[in-house]
């Protein structure tokens, strides 16, 4: 058994290099856990600083303090790592005729133009050694469309193109590109947005999770962000070596239908 087989034994990740962001919460938090556990080194991105530094400290990390937001800083950075997982999200609801454009452009760019820069900066290192792994978290609203919320459904729906052009692109480097997309998860970003449902379906708020939220899914109940980080570790895997170009619904049959 050589260095790298005996490293992989140790675990399904070991001696791989993550960044993840989004991770000092909800899913990505999960995923930079689940990522530790299985032996890589994570990098924790995040906006939030004391939460990125404390997590990367129980997980044996480093912490990345970043407004990823501000897409011109990201257009000259380097990164080094085995893999990516564009994660960074958040939500603004209100009809197209009433939603604020600044609001529209900040969200397009936090999901959509943020992830293309991050992948431009790390794929070079990764055909290089032959190897990496790109993971979207998209959402079950890259696939489907619901009102009042075009500027996520928007950015989703780009990242899952290019992540498919990612996939493309770096099949002949060992380069995998695919995307998750999972319904409402039990997270902060979901929490928050319970508030702005009732308000915007005029609804009270301890409807929107049946009403609103759970009303296309068979399954009656939210994902939970470990679910989300467990299929997240296998797709970083050596094992998902030839599924690239994917979107992987996790919506409890909601687009079934």
């Amino acid at each position: 058994m050589n260095a790298q087989q005996s490293e992989r034994s140790a675990g399904s990740l070991a001696g791989r290099t993550a960044i993840v962001t989004g991770a000092a919460s909800g899913i990505g938090e999960a995923t930079a856990r689940a990522f530790a556990a299985e032996g890589a080194t994570v990098t924790v991105a995040d906006i939030n600083q004391e939460a990125a530094e404390s997590l990367a400290q129980q997980i044996g990390g480093t912490a990345w303090v970043a407004d990823l937001s501000d897409t011109a800083a990201l257009e000259e950075i380097s990164l080094n790592a085995d893999i990516l997982v564009n994660n960074a999200g958040i939500q603004r609801i209100a009809p197209i005729h009433e939603f604020d454009p600044e609001n529209w452009r900040f969200i397009n760019r936090l999901m959509l133009e943020a992830p293309f820069l991050l992948m431009r900066a790390v794929l070079p290192g990764m055909y290089e050694r032959g190897f990496g792994r790109i993971i979207n978290i998209s959402s079950i609203h890259g696939l489907v469309a619901s009102p009042f919320k075009s500027a996520y459904i928007t950015a989703k729906h780009g990242l899952q193109g290019l992540s498919k052009v990612a996939a493309l692109e770096g099949a002949e480097h060992g380069v995998t590109s695919n995307c998750i997309n999972p319904s409402y998860v039990r997270t902060p970003l979901v929490e928050q947005q319970i508030a702005d449902q009732a308000r915007t379906n005029n609804i009270p708020e301890d409807e929107v999770l049946e009403k609103i939220m759970l009303a296309n899914s068979p399954v009656k109940r939210l994902v939970e962000p470990a679910e989300v980080a467990s299929l997240a570790t296998w797709l970083a895997s050596d094992h998902a070596g030839m599924v690239t170009g994917a979107s992987y619904a996790m919506d409890g049959a909601w687009t079934a239908r």
